[in-house]
């Protein structure tokens, strides 16, 4: 990720806070201006965190996203406008880490509830391998070793856990509709739980269990289900291969009997055309859901989801 932007990203933003703060003093929140309508005014970071406070939430939030539909949000730049909006919320609901402008914007704002999704479930280093396979055919030098990996929401588990967090803050910032929050998040567990026994049951007899993917989004998801991940990129979807790493790749897919590179509808799929035509492979989507656009394959996360499955028993080979 480039540093450089980071830098300037995080200098607008303490700009933006001071030359807005009185203004957003005076203004209260969403809920007590009527703004909102009398609803908790939520501000997600991005659409996995967005999908949690429209389910959860339900009729008495209002849920407004910092990253647009097809914005790619891991350099996500906040502007002066989002940061009156951050300002004027009852709560925000971020994944730390994953947006550094968002950290930024988010620690020095005065929101009362601000809810990390990473702080509800257990984060994991990973890199570009990830799972059960032995690197052997790896020949990459100076890879990106692997740091705390955020995309916790594409491993149904994780993602449940989550939920029960941010139920429970919602229970504590708005307590006269615990009862919904409540019933809400049973049933959005419910619903990931039924996502995880699918997942479990489709994944279970593969002809292999390695898939490669153009950046590192789905460790936990191989993890989870026995698989093992081989990344194009490390965690940062705009860093390059070697072309010790790409010749690796090559070798390994040859070995274990690999039929698919996948891409994702957010990033470039040059990287992953071009290893996929000299290595003589198909190319699929399997979609990291860092948001839903006309190009996703489904219109929310279950959907898009159960799409990601069924690419995978194809490329692996389910029984």
């Amino acid at each position: 990720m480039n540093v450089q932007r980071r830098l300037i990203s995080g200098t607008a933003v303490a700009a933006a806070v001071l030359g807005l703060g009185t203004l957003s003093a005076c203004s209260g929140s969403a809920s007590a201006d009527g703004k909102g309508g009398g609803k908790l005014d939520v501000v997600a970071s991005f659409y996995p965190m967005q999908y949690l406070a429209e389910q959860i939430g339900g009729t008495h939030v209002n849920v407004t996203t910092l990253t647009q539909p097809g914005q790619e949000p891991h350099d996500l730049e906040i502007s002066a406008r989002q940061t009156a909006q951050l300002q004027e919320a009852d709560a925000v609901l971020y994944l730390k880490s994953l947006q550094p402008a968002v950290d930024d914007a988010v620690a020095q704002s005065e929101v009362k509830t601000k809810i990390d999704a990473a702080s509800l479930t257990s984060l994991e280093k990973h890199g570009n391998e990830v799972g059960g396979h032995a690197a052997a055919h790896d020949h990459g030098e100076g890879e990106e070793s692997g740091g705390r990996d955020p995309h916790i929401w594409l491993d149904p588990v994780k993602y449940a856990e989550v939920a029960k967090g941010v139920g429970s803050a919602f229970v504590k910032a708005d307590p006269d509709h615990a009862a919904d929050y409540q019933k809400n998040t049973e049933a959005l567990v419910k619903k990931l739980d039924a996502l995880n026994t699918r997942f479990t049951d489709g994944l279970k007899n593969t002809r292999t269990k390695v898939f490669i993917t153009t950046h590192a989004a789905f460790g936990y998801l191989a993890e989870r289900y026995g698989l093992t991940e081989e990344a194009i990129n490390g965690l940062d979807p705009e860093s390059e291969p070697s072309a010790n790493r790409v010749k690796g790749l090559e070798e390994m897919a040859r070995a274990d009997g690999v039929s698919t590179v996948f891409y994702e509808t957010l990033v470039s799929d040059k990287t992953a055309r071009t290893i996929a035509g000299d290595a003589h492979l198909r190319t699929d989507v399997l979609d990291p859901i860092e948001g839903i656009t006309d190009k996703s394959r489904g219109d929310d996360y279950v959907q898009v989801m159960e799409s990601n499955l069924k690419a995978l028993q194809t490329a692996l080979g389910a029984k």
